[in-house]
């Protein structure tokens, strides 16, 4: 029986992981793979170094923690693009991991063909993205040109302490 893991991600704090985790252990279930670790974010995938889950997965797959990951959709993983999504499942075969989507049932198919669904996939992931942005730049300029003020208002403060982040220790 392979050693499962889910990765579960969300981009905001105003959504939830659960409609997630709920799907994949039911999944899981159903085929008889035992759930050994949960991996859950809450974090934008946007910039590098923020996907302190994942991480810590490749990690626990490096050290053969896991053979098996499941994900809701391959965007869960990376929305930059055919050659991330590639190099990402290249990285996990290396150490004997498979990665299985619940949206994309062709990653279970085994084959040269899989690698070329993976880079299709990739690519829609990163040209999603790219037209979300796009949608919300133009919100933003609409908003603008209206007259609108963006940004917070003169003289907040935080509620919350901000998490100091040195820039040269994370890029």
């Amino acid at each position: 029986m392979p050693k499962t893991a889910i990765y579960a991600r969300v981009s905001t704090d105003r959504q939830t992981e659960e409609n997630q985790l709920l799907a994949l252990t039911k999944w899981a279930n159903s085929r008889g793979w035992e759930i050994h670790e949960v991996y859950q974010e809450t974090d934008t995938a946007w910039k590098a170094g923020h996907q302190k889950e994942l991480a810590r997965l490749k990690t626990d797959i490096r050290r053969r923690k896991v053979d098996l990951v499941l994900v809701w959709a391959l965007d869960r993983m990376s929305r930059e693009g055919a050659l991330a999504t590639l190099s990402l499942v290249d990285q996990l075969k290396v150490y004997g991991c498979r990665l299985i989507s619940y949206q994309e049932p062709w990653t279970e198919a085994p084959g040269a063909a899989g690698e070329v669904m993976y880079a299709i996939a990739g690519w829609v992931s990163k040209m999603e993205s790219q037209r979300r942005s796009e949608r919300t730049k133009a919100g933003l300029a609409r908003l603008k040109a209206q007259g609108k003020t963006l940004g917070r208002p003169k003289g907040s403060v935080d509620r919350k302490r901000r998490k100091r982040r040195n820039y040269y220790v994370n890029h």
